[in-house]
């Protein structure tokens, strides 16, 4: 009798233990790549919302890494030392990153890689980026019936983009009337990098049909450089869905075509993985893809946008 009574005792002390560990986000820190472009503005307004409507009182701390590596290492060590239980980060470096993320995972910090992989992280959530480069290209091929010159404008050499770039090139390798003048070039993930490699493009290449950047900035740089050149009659796709896009194709650009990301629910999701992973529920594959849809002149209008709540 003793012994059954002692085992039930046992027992209701395991469930108070289990019930009492279950851990409540406090704070939560985001690196990001720049603060300056709206898709790292929306993560980190996506990531508060979701903190929020889960722990109402915790505090949430977003900083803009500069795509410096160094600076992102300083960023993970505040963090560490500000005593956060959760780290979104959007990785300067996808494998040079590890030893912060082991840092701070020995602190007893979740970390959850956001739009790139980040070595070691609990997981990541991002973009389906091989199928994102993937649509965009078709798009192409079939606005130019699958014959023409086309320039595949590259760029920082994270895992978005190479995937970005590698499910291009899939679609363009597999049509045989397409030839492609370069895919190397780096335009920075910027505006002006975009606008720099598609000068050098156009003055390089009397006939060119089509053009792929990696992401929105440089498509508006890439158009830019056009029409300073006086250059019409191309195909501009690209991937990101961005606002600046959104109005590029609703206005006199030669922009047409750009494969959507969503970084709200992007973020919503990371904190949601994070929060499993503080409480002992680890994701069943901890590579989260989130599928593109490829916004055109034709269905913009419809489109939701990156910012709008969902």
């Amino acid at each position: 009798m003793f012994h059954r009574k002692a085992i039930a005792a046992g027992i209701a002390l395991a469930l108070v233990a289990g019930l009492a560990q279950a851990r409540e986000i406090k704070s939560v820190g985001v690196t990001v790549g720049s603060l300056g472009n709206p898709f790292f503005v929306t993560i980190a307004k996506g990531a508060e919302a979701k903190v929020k409507e889960l722990y109402p009182n915790a505090k949430v701390l977003a900083v803009s890494a500069d795509y410096d590596l160094n600076k992102q290492f300083t960023q993970i060590d505040n963090f560490i030392s500000a005593g956060v239980d959760l780290i979104l980060l959007n990785a300067a470096d996808p494998k040079a990153i590890e030893p912060a993320v082991r840092k701070a995972q020995k602190a007893g910090i979740a970390v959850v890689g956001v739009d790139v992989a980040a070595a070691g992280a609990d997981a990541t959530v991002q973009t389906d980026n091989i199928q994102a480069g993937r649509i965009a290209c078709e798009y192409i091929v079939k606005r130019l019936n699958g014959q023409g010159n086309v320039v595949i404008q590259n760029g920082p050499q994270v895992s978005a983009v190479v995937d970005r770039v590698t499910g291009c090139k899939e679609v363009l390798k597999a049509t045989p009337g397409i030839k492609v003048l370069s895919d190397d070039q780096d335009g920075k993930g910027s505006r002006e990098g975009g606008m720099n490699v598609m000068l050098g493009h156009l003055t390089r290449f009397p006939k060119l049909d089509a053009v792929f950047t990696i992401n929105d900035p440089q498509a508006i740089g890439t158009d830019l450089a056009a029409r300073q050149l006086k250059r019409k009659g191309l195909v501009i796709a690209s991937v990101d869905g961005a606002p600046d896009i959104e109005n590029a194709l609703k206005t006199d650009t030669q922009v047409e075509a750009s494969a959507s990301q969503d970084p709200w629910a992007m973020a919503q999701q990371a904190v949601m993985i994070g929060n499993d992973v503080l409480n002992g529920k680890r994701p069943a594959n901890p590579m989260v893809l989130i599928p593109s849809t490829l916004v055109t002149r034709d269905n913009v209008g419809s489109y939701k946008g990156w910012s709008s709540p969902r």
